[in-house]
């Protein structure tokens, strides 16, 4: 693994991912079709998507996204992921999807989708996975794992963590992005006002979850696609590229940052509408 972390308090290995951050409270947003006479097409109900944030952003990150499916008919849920541990990420997704009734595509961004690909394992109804600019961990691999894997990510230099007090009453840390590096390192093709505020919104993960090892993936049962973004800083395209030929899913490249959900909205809805039409 390579060391990509160094603060003046700490000298320890992590690598991380990157998306969307932790939630104060943990909210589902749910938003149906803009039309109940989208709903249906010739094959019946349209499938639910539901999607999945990273670090260092929130559920907002996918409006540009739900904007689009919901035009196109498509049921949508916007999970808040707590960010605390993969494990209890996974739980708590799990929970949310044992709510839906029906078919899913589930589609995680960068950490969500170590997230994902644990939730969905053993769920009849999941369809579809779509991993954005994202993990796709074999069992026991963790974020930290893969992004050191391959060289190219420069997130460990933009990091500031935070200690905090976890609910048992152990230590741990927050991770978040520099304010002053969050743009060139997450979201360098979107506009500086948005950054901006994306910046200052960001939700931590912490240091454990980045570091915890996957359970069995449900991409092994479930068919895949993933959306690769080539001028990832957080994940490099490599990793994302390795991932994707491992698990044998319908790849796509896009010229993107990592937040590719916010800069390429129309790309991102492109990919995730193709695993919805395999749903039957």
């Amino acid at each position: 693994m390579n060391p990509i972390f160094r603060s003046s308090r700490t000298r320890r290995t992590v690598t991380v991912l990157a998306g969307a951050g932790v939630a104060a409270g943990l909210l589902v947003t749910t938003i149906a079709p803009a039309s109940a006479d989208r709903d249906a097409t010739d094959r019946g109900p349209k499938p639910t998507v539901v999607l999945v944030h990273g670090a260092f952003a929130d559920s907002t990150s996918w409006n540009g996204v739900i904007d689009k499916l919901r035009h196109d008919g498509y049921p949508v849920v916007a999970v808040a992921n707590p960010l605390r541990s993969l494990s209890g990420d996974s739980t708590y997704l799990k929970d949310v999807l044992a709510g839906i009734e029906g078919p899913v595509v589930l589609a995680g961004h960068s950490y969500g989708g170590s997230v994902i690909s644990n939730a969905a394992t053993g769920n009849k109804n999941v369809k579809a996975l779509v991993y954005l600019a994202a993990f796709l961990p074999e069992k026991g691999e963790s974020a930290v794992d893969l992004s050191g894997r391959f060289p190219g990510s420069t997130l460990g230099e933009a990091l500031r963590p935070v200690p905090v007090t976890n609910s048992d009453g152990s230590q741990g840390t927050d991770l978040y992005i520099r304010n002053d590096k969050f743009r060139h390192q997450f979201a360098a093709d979107v506009s500086r006002n948005k950054t901006d505020l994306m910046a200052v919104t960001q939700r931590p993960v912490t240091e454990a979850a980045l570091a915890e090892g996957a359970g069995e993936p449900a991409w092994k049962t479930i068919p895949s696609w993933v959306l690769v973004a080539t001028k990832d800083l957080n994940i490099p395209a490599e990793a994302q590229e390795f991932m994707a030929r491992r698990a044998g899913a319908e790849t796509t490249k896009v010229r993107s940052s990592h937040a590719v959900s916010v800069s390429q909205p129309g790309k991102v809805t492109g990919v995730i509408e193709d695993a919805a039409r395999s749903v039957r």
